[in-house]
């Protein structure tokens, strides 16, 4: 086990802000930039840092990695109070095949594409736990709203706290789903298909096709109780506006038989 080799993926926060990663990183670090992903060398490792806010980190002491999460909190959107981190273990052996199998990686080359390849899918795993959580969340925390509809036929709710309501719903709809493209076959394999194989491996046992699948249907959810919420709403307003009118009828009938 000494011999082994870690990796560790830590979510930082939403993501970088482009120009002063680039300053930072490239002009200053002399980082390499692959598509959406940095390059960044240390003395026995490496870091890829992605600019939606993940970075795996490949062999790196812990005084290396607090070192870099630190440098990159002042460019990051959002910045986590502590990242959170998951660990893998990896060895390389040329005479072995790509193999992953209990947290634990063979790799059967040095080359450090191969480990951006895998780092792609070990990033896009983090930002998805990162999805999955927050969607969770959400409906977790409006599950009251179709009880109380099921059981009363109404939700005891004012038109301003159902409006505020929306707002949350559609505010996490919206940022899930301007950044599910996270979540595709990243385009760096259009230019290196070579090392495509790699990613996909990882991805197979990180569950991303499925997990993503089953985020779809908690987005679903999610619009689904938006859309009960307008239809609430509507109908709170279609009964004011009755009793608007009721109320007018009443003052005009009144009226009329007081000016007799």
């Amino acid at each position: 086990m000494s011999d082994f080799k870690r990796i560790h993926i830590a979510l930082l926060g939403s993501f970088l802000q482009k120009e002063e990663a680039d300053g930072l990183l490239i002009k200053q670090k002399s980082a390499v930039r692959y598509g959406d992903a940095y390059w960044l060398r240390y003395h026995e490792g490496e870091a890829w840092v992605f600019n939606y806010g993940v970075a795996v980190c490949w062999n790196m002491s812990n005084d290396e990695r607090q070192e870099l999460f630190s440098m990159l909190e002042p460019i990051i959107h959002n910045p986590v109070a502590r990242p959170l981190s998951e660990q893998y273990t990896y060895i390389i052996d040329d005479k072995a095949s790509i193999k992953v199998h209990h947290d634990h990686i063979i790799l059967d080359n040095d080359d450090p594409l191969s480990r951006l390849a895998m780092s792609h899918a070990f990033a896009q795993s983090e930002k998805l736990g990162f999805f999955e959580e927050k969607a969770r969340t959400v409906i977790e925390h409006h599950r009251f709203l179709s009880k109380e509809l099921a059981n009363k036929g109404h939700i005891s709710l004012s038109r301003k706290e159902l409006s505020k309501l929306r707002g949350t719903l559609f505010d996490t709809s919206c940022d899930i789903s301007l950044h599910f493209n996270l979540l595709d076959i990243p385009e760096f394999f259009w230019e290196y298909p070579e090392v495509e194989h790699y990613y996909k491996q990882l991805a197979g046992y990180l569950d991303l096709v499925s997990r993503v699948n089953i985020l779809n249907k908690k987005i679903e959810t999610i619009h689904a109780l938006l859309e009960m919420l307008a239809s609430e709403q509507n109908h709170k307003h279609s009964a004011f506006l009755e009793w608007i009118i009721i109320v007018l009828i009443a003052v005009d009938i009144l009226v009329y038989f007081l000016g007799d």
